[in-house]
C-alpha cells in the first residue's frame, strides 16, 4: 500500500456494524458519549472518522451539534440509512486535511482512528487540522490502544487478540516502520469474509509531541472512558488535548 494513503473502510461498510457489534453495546457507547457530551458543553463537536455513526448519533441525541469527516463514502452511506443522520453534516475526505465549516469546542477521534493515517506526517497534519477547527479553549480527544509489543516475545511480530465462533483477528507489527496490519476473518452464513486494516502505531509520548507541534497541550489522560488512572500496565488510553 502506498505510504501516502490512509486506511479505507469501503470494503467493510456492508458488515462493519455486525463485525464490531461489541463496540455498539450500551456498556461501551454510554460512557463514551457521557464524557464527550461533558467536554463539548454547549458547543459543537467534530468527529473525525465518523463512519456509520456509532458515537455521533447517540451524541447528537444528547443535544450536541455534531459534524463529521470521513474518507469512506460507503461508510457514510450506511450512516445515512439511520434515523437522525440527516441532522449531521459530513465532509467526505481525509481527516488529516479535510475541513468543515465553522469552529468547534470539541473534536474527537476514537477507536484507534489516528492509526488509520499511515505516516507520521499525516498524523502530525491531523493534529494541525484539528487545531485549525477548534475554538480557543477547545478540546481534542483521542482513544488509542497502547501498542502490545511488550506482550510479544523477541523474534515474533504477531499478536492474536480474538478467536471465537464469529471469527478471529490478529495484529502484525513492523517495529522498524511502526506499521501495524490488523487481519480480521469473519465467519457467517456467507462463508468467511476477510479484511485487513493497515496503520501506523505511536506511543503516547510521540502523540503528545504531535499535539505540541500543533499548539495544543495534554490536559488529561486516562486508561478508559470511565476515567480510570493511566498506569504502566494500561492497554489503552483516552487522552484530552487543549487548545490554549
Amino acid at each position: 500500500m502506498p505510504d501516502d494513503e490512509s486506511t479505507s473502510f469501503d470494503p467493510v461498510a456492508e458488515f462493519y456494524d455486525q463485525s464490531s457489534a461489541d463496540m455498539f453495546a450500551d456498556a461501551v457507547v454510554t460512557p463514551t458519549v457521557d464524557l464527550l457530551a461533558e467536554l463539548a458543553g454547549s458547543g459543537r463537536a467534530l468527529e473525525l472518522g465518523i463512519g456509520t455513526g456509532r458515537i455521533a448519533l447517540p451524541l447528537a441525541a444528547r443535544g450536541v451539534a455534531v459534524s463529521g469527516i470521513d474518507a469512506s463514502q460507503a461508510m457514510v452511506a450506511k450512516l445515512r440509512e439511520k434515523p437522525g443522520s440527516s441532522e449531521i453534516p459530513v465532509a467526505i475526505g481525509d481527516y488529516s486535511t479535510a475541513s468543515v465549516e465553522g469552529s468547534f469546542s470539541l473534536a474527537y477521534l476514537v477507536f484507534n482512528g489516528l492509526w488509520n493515517l499511515r505516516t507520521q506526517e499525516k498524523q502530525v497534519a491531523c493534529f494541525q487540522n484539528v487545531a485549525g477547527h477548534l475554538e480557543a479553549g477547545g478540546y481534542f480527544l483521542i482513544e488509542l490502544f497502547v501498542p502490545d509489543l511488550q506482550q510479544i516475545s523477541p523474534g515474533n511480530n504477531i499478536k492474536a487478540f480474538r478467536a471465537d465462533s464469529h471469527g478471529m483477528s490478529f495484529d502484525v507489527y513492523d517495529v522498524v516502520s511502526q506499521r501495524l496490519t490488523s487481519m480480521h476473518y469473519e465467519f457467517g452464513g456467507r462463508g468467511v469474509r476477510s479484511f485487513a486494516s493497515d496503520g501506523r502505531y505511536a506511543w503516547p509520548a510521540e502523540i503528545d509531541l504531535m499535539a505540541r507541534l500543533a499548539g495544543m497541550r495534554l490536559r488529561d489522560r486516562w486508561a478508559g472512558w470511565k476515567q480510570e488512572p493511566f498506569t504502566d500496565t494500561s492497554r489503552s488510553h483516552v487522552s484530552v488535548y487543549e487548545k490554549p
